[in-house]
């Protein structure tokens, strides 16, 4: 079933008009987006505003476990610490989500029942997506009967790199479907899409800006930067060229996409850094965690040492806080 974007009505009808579309956005200027990147990258946000900064950082973490060796214990843990971050200080705000493994959705929902925090699942044969439609399909349909908010999916590099976009687009279109009911009808549960690009596999900034769109055209709530699994992962020229592409995608739709860089975003400082990113290229309306996150495992912390040095005037040890 197509979720196309009305203006766009035909752009997905072949494979011919789909890279006539995509193959005719303006290119990306790569010496531009990394001197922009770069420059944005410089700006100093100090006092309240980097108290500010820091809360709202806070506020758009993704907390993730994603590996082979996670148990239902280590998500409960790591549910509690996304709920309350730092249990000496009521203040510090939740994260926006959890992101887990399908079959560990359920644990995770129990543990933050009522909290207000989200239950992210990967889906779609993460992080390869090297399997059939039909089980990509039915591993986002688990996840979201176990009671998954969120399904952040990758999609095919391999097809969009050999230019079958349509085969992309179908994939996408189909796993928004396997989400639930566009708008949760009454009753009925309906997760958000995450898209996760890949974007260190995508090689060129031109391919980045053209799977934006595909993806959004397709029917993304988001899209994403890196499974973290790939190097390089999320890096602020790739997200500035993705925080343009939500935004010239609103410009001609109406339609507001989330963008969540993901994978090598370990400081306060980078943090800072991509919220001036989205600040200044998408706009202050993309400063909130229903359209903005943040993926990394390690960030956490050091949001709190730095948030807990601005309010005492030191450093907690790098024992203090439970490692994520």
């Amino acid at each position: 079933m197509s979720t196309t974007t009305a203006p766009f009505a035909e752009v997905a009808s072949s494979n011919a008009t789909l890279r006539a579309f995509l193959h005719g956005l303006p290119g990306v200027d790569r010496v531009g987006a990394d001197a922009r990147a770069a420059m944005l990258g410089t700006r100093s946000i100090k006092t309240t505003a980097k108290a500010q900064a820091i809360d709202l950082a806070i506020s758009m973490v993704d907390l993730t476990t994603l590996e082979g060796a996670d148990t239902p214990g280590k998500v409960r843990a790591m549910c509690a610490k996304a709920v309350h971050p730092d249990p000496t200080d009521p203040s510090v705000p939740r994260v926006a989500a959890v992101c887990v493994y399908p079959d560990l959705v359920a644990t995770a929902v129990r543990a933050l029942d009522g909290s207000g925090v989200k239950v992210a699942s990967v889906a779609t044969a993460f992080p390869s997506g090297r399997s059939s439609l039909e089980v990509k399909v039915a591993d986002t349909a688990l996840a979201v009967a176990a009671g998954a908010d969120e399904i952040d999916m990758v999609i095919d590099r391999g097809a969009f790199l050999s230019g079958d976009y349509v085969k992309v687009f179908e994939e996408i279109a189909a796993v928004k479907a396997a989400c639930g009911p566009a708008g949760g009808a009454q009753g009925e549960h309906a997760a958000h899409l995450k898209v996760i690009l890949e974007t260190g596999e995508l090689a060129t900034y031109d391919n980045v800006r053209r799977a934006s769109w595909l993806a959004m055209l397709a029917g993304a709530d988001f899209i994403k930067t890196s499974t973290g699994k790939v190097q390089p992962a999320a890096t602020l020229p790739v997200t500035l060229i993705m925080l343009e592409a939500v935004r010239d995608f609103r410009l001609r739709t109406g339609r507001v996409i989330g963008v969540k860089p993901a994978g090598g975003i370990r400081t306060t400082k980078d943090a800072i850094k991509y919220l001036v990113l989205v600040n200044e290229t998408a706009g202050a309306d993309w400063l909130t965690p229903d359209l903005f996150r943040l993926g990394a495992s390690t960030l956490l912390n050091d949001l709190l040492m730095q948030r807990q040095k601005m309010a005492t005037g030191r450093y907690a040890g790098p024992d203090y806080f439970t490692l994520d």
